[in-house]
């Protein structure tokens, strides 16, 4: 079945970019497992499905050696600084640097950390993760000076029934890295649109799509969004 829903998200992304026509650009889907077996991801992994996500550090960490080398892992929650430890070895792309702390314990370490994107919150919800967007540019300024590379933006919008009360957020998101391209022309990564609203995200120029219950039904322990 998981063979099944990546072909059709696959499709859709497709058809969602050829409405995008020029503002559209190259699109990199992450197929989010949250726990689900190793065995669907194994069958994603066959039909070519190379990026895949976690949001909990952990679960992070022990994906490592599930799927061949060449799988690339992201990180798309929220990281509390005594877990980067788990994370960075292993991760590919940070989608989540919402604080000043989180990218100095990025940062730390004699390697070069893996690159990130500074999540936003758009709009303005209590409780979520994210900068303001009005301070985007000094999170990416703040990081970038301490060694990590930057690439882009990420958002989670307001819960909603309908996808295209997504939209409004996902412009604002890219017009936040507009605004800041001038300065940082690296932040090309607009890391937006989940399952239930990632057509809308690619027609409003979403390079990085997180979907996870379109590909691999429900998630095993949670009813999480993704």
């Amino acid at each position: 079945m998981a063979a099944l829903r990546l072909l059709e998200v696959r499709e859709r992304v497709a058809a969602a970019a050829a409405r995008a026509g020029p503002a559209g650009g190259e699109v990199t889907l992450v197929a989010v497992s949250k726990g689900v077996p190793a065995a669907l991801l194994a069958e994603a992994y066959a039909l070519g499905q190379r990026d895949f996500g976690e949001n909990r550090a952990g679960a992070l960490a022990g994906s490592l050696g599930e799927l061949p080398a060449d799988a690339r892992w992201h990180f798309i929650g929220r990281l509390q600084g005594n877990k980067v430890r788990l994370v960075r070895p292993v991760a590919c792309l940070l989608h989540s640097l919402d604080r000043l702390d989180l990218a100095g314990y990025w940062a730390a370490g004699a390697e070069a950390p893996p690159p990130a994107l500074v999540q936003v919150n758009v709009a303005g919800e209590p409780g979520k993760a994210g900068v303001p967007p009005g301070e985007a540019e000094r999170l990416v300024a703040a990081a970038t000076g301490l060694g990590i590379e930057v690439r882009g933006l990420m958002m989670i919008p307001p819960v909603a029934r309908d996808p295209e009360e997504a939209r409004p957020h996902f412009r604002a998101l890219r017009d936040v890295r507009a605004a800041l391209r001038p300065r940082w022309p690296l932040l090309g990564e607009l890391s937006m649109g989940m399952s239930d609203d990632f057509e809308v995200a690619v027609e409003e120029g979403a390079t990085l799509l997180r979907v996870g219950r379109a590909i691999f039904g429900p998630f095993p322990e949670s009813g999480e969004r993704g």
